[in-house]
């Protein structure tokens, strides 16, 4: 299904921060061994995404999604300390104990991935815990939702998984194409407008985005339940102004 008229929604960009052994990093297509180094100081990264106007920071944590436990905690504390626009991190976070500690420290949002295959409970009683504060993040390699710092592929569908855990009551879906992440090959519009029009629940697009090109193609989508857009390796690389993709999406 396609929007074909009316208001365009406005959206959220969600700058991405990587982390891998305390620095900004970006992988290609979550292959750990394919990591580049794009700032050492994740602070001063963070500041950065927020003096060019955005209003929200995507963190992951990817030491500690493939080691099950959070492992970059002093750089997203620094992080945290940086700036006063919301946070919201994913990466290592498999029990309640450490979804508590990281939303009581001051992170606004906590996003379950391998737990929303492994653990659909607790997801379910993290939502209860923490309304509107818990995303669901799927990450999909040919359709099918990978876990475990993407180290591992299931046999579910992210439509399957999306649908399973629709009654949760997640405040987004985050949906990456493994695929696209970090290759500025495009973002996978037709797989994520799939998802959103399948749910209730917002989605939030990520992997692959190269252009503002990409940012109007999502837009233009909105009304399907897209709230907003990761972006992470071409803002690095100068391919996308930050403030202008900002303004992009508000208009």
């Amino acid at each position: 299904m396609t929007w074909t008229g009316g208001a365009v929604s406005p959206m959220i960009l969600y700058p991405a921060i990587d982390l891998k052994d305390g620095e900004c990093v970006r992988l290609l297509r979550g292959e750990m061994t394919k990591a580049t180094v794009f700032n050492k100081d994740p602070a001063a990264q963070a500041r950065a995404f927020a003096d060019k106007g955005c209003e929200w920071l995507h963190v992951v944590d990817l030491d500690g999604a493939t080691a099950g436990r959070p492992v970059n905690q002093a750089a997203i504390e620094a992080i945290l300390k940086a700036i006063a626009i919301p946070v919201q991190l994913g990466g290592g976070l498999r029990d309640l104990g450490t979804i508590d500690a990281w939303l009581g420290a001051g992170i606004t949002r906590a996003i379950l991935g391998t737990a929303a295959l492994r653990n659909p409970e607790l997801v379910r009683e993290a939502c209860r815990r923490h309304p509107k504060r818990i995303a669901i993040g799927i990450d999909a390699r040919d359709g099918f939702v990978a876990i475990e710092g993407w180290t591992t592929t299931s046999t579910v569908r992210a439509i399957e998984l999306g649908l399973r855990l629709e009654d949760a009551g997640a405040a987004a879906i985050i949906y990456t194409d493994i695929n696209r992440d970090g290759a500025m090959t495009g973002v996978n519009v037709e797989a994520t407008v799939e998802l959103a029009w399948a749910l209730t629940t917002p989605v939030i697009a990520s992997g692959g985005v190269a252009s503002l090109d990409d940012l109007r193609a999502l837009k233009i989508e909105a009304s399907a339940g897209i709230e907003g857009v990761i972006c992470g390796r071409a803002l690095y690389d100068g391919r996308i102004d930050a403030a202008a993709a900002v303004k992009l999406l508000k208009e």
